[in-house]
């Protein structure tokens, strides 16, 4: 490929990547209710089709990507890009929770394909500009959660789905959670229209088949794991999202329960730290890449992450001791300011922590192994994923709710140790950075 189709088949899968993204997020706000409205349907059940989701995504991860490093990135982005089609459409017809389970654990699997978005975007940007162009996909799944739950949050009102039912033919329910999950199915359907039309193969050709001892499928899957120093950044993926995925499912309750926040005002707490996700990973990071490069500031990442992470639950005492400007504007209250101070620090930590880590893996990987490198960091956030809000969930009712965000922040510690100790084992190679693999 040459310069200009390099940008542009990565503004393409910046394309793609955000409008699959934009199909998740609009399942958010309507997951919960949709899963209570059949018989059975309890918070238990919620957090099982949340770990359907991650466990499925551990498990395609590493598979799709090592399929791409094989077959090529496109064919694989189109496929599970399809899949997804189906996911949300069968998602939307359900009429039993066993087919929610299902159409949720095909989105899973087909939500592995970030390991081909993020190999697909080192094989087309220099080493030098990778955390930079990885940022942007960073950015894009940023987008896709800040714009996501809200069009599912309008495309659930009873006036727009009634508007809908007016037009719509009779043989397709239109319901508050049928609804969204159409519309979900139609950008994973754009994002299939785009890869087709537009998205070029960033593998040559004889890339995937020129070595008649390349290895086989499970063998990719073993050498990243082999690698040196990966062993260490999958170890830190594997701690970060556990931390981060618990914190982000009890984040909703303690603002509740501490601060009495109703849904709204917790909504706009999430569109906050999503907006400095999107700034972080978008602008921030590709200037402090140039300028310090991926090893320091994934040490600088992860301790501010732990450093918010940990201060979460004290967030209103720390509002105490600063000044009180509801006189200036009404809602700038003491106890805002304080857990603005503290949300501040954790999308910018979490920011820089997910696409400097990335960078160190693709640093790591071989060329041919780039994609089964992603997919399998992939797969552990993704079995992260799946531990981390039940135990998070259980420490806030068990313990109290100050203890998820404690241990938490606890569990960065570690991180900070292992991406300092890579620094100095690194020598004098060549970084390569990429993206966070945690992010859903």
């Amino acid at each position: 490929m040459d310069a200009a189709a390099r940008r542009r088949g990565l503004a393409i899968v910046l394309a793609v990547v955000f409008l699959d993204l934009l199909g998740f997020g609009i399942i958010i706000p309507i997951l919960p209710y949709y899963t209570r409205s059949f018989s059975g349907g309890t918070e238990f059940v919620i957090g099982l089709l949340a770990a359907a989701y991650s466990a499925m995504q551990f498990v395609f991860a590493p598979l799709l990507g090592s399929l791409s490093d094989r077959v090529g990135r496109r064919p694989v982005l189109v496929l599970s890009l399809c899949g997804s089609v189906v996911a949300w459409t069968l998602f939307g017809l359900a009429e039993a929770l066993w087919l929610l389970f299902a159409a949720r654990m095909l989105a899973g699997a087909m939500g592995g394909n970030l390991s081909t978005a993020q190999a697909y975007v080192a094989d087309v940007t220099p080493p030098e500009r990778r955390a930079t162009a990885l940022g942007y996909i960073g950015a894009a799944f940023g987008l896709g959660f800040i714009f996501g739950p809200g069009i599912g949050a309008v495309l659930s009102f009873d006036a727009t789905v009634a508007a809908v039912d007016s037009v719509a033919p009779a043989a397709i329910p239109v319901t508050r959670f049928s609804l969204p999950s159409f519309a979900a199915a139609l950008f994973s359907l754009g994002g299939v229209a785009v890869a087709l039309a537009f998205l070029p193969e960033s593998r040559s050709p004889d890339a995937g088949t020129g070595h008649s001892s390349r290895p086989s499928a499970v063998a990719q899957l073993r050498a990243p794991v082999g690698t040196p120093g990966l062993r260490e950044l999958l170890t830190a993926f594997f701690l970060v999202s556990v931390a981060f995925s618990g914190v982000t499912v009890m984040f909703i309750p303690y603002v509740a329960d501490i601060y009495g926040y109703t849904a709204t005002q917790s909504a706009l707490l999430l569109t906050y730290i999503g907006l400095l996700a999107v700034l972080t990973q978008g602008v921030l990071i590709g200037r402090l890449t140039d300028r310090y490069g991926p090893v320091p500031l994934a040490v600088a990442g992860a301790s501010v992450l732990a450093a918010a992470t940990g201060l979460l639950p004290f967030s209103r005492p720390l509002g105490g001791l600063l000044p009180d400007l509801s006189g200036l504007v009404p809602a700038l209250t003491p106890d805002l300011l304080g857990l603005l101070a503290v949300l501040t620090l954790l999308p910018v930590g979490n920011g820089i922590l997910s696409v400097t880590l990335t960078a160190l893996v693709s640093q790591r990987a071989s060329a041919d192994l780039q994609g089964s490198a992603f997919g399998v960091t992939q797969g552990a956030g993704s079995l992260a994923r799946t531990v981390g809000p039940p135990v998070m969930g259980a420490l806030y009712a068990g313990v109290g709710y100050w203890s998820p965000f404690v241990v938490g922040g606890l569990l960065l510690l570690p991180v900070v140790a292992l991406v300092a100790r890579l620094g100095r084992d690194a020598g004098a190679e060549d970084p390569r950075p990429a993206d966070p693999g945690h992010v859903r």
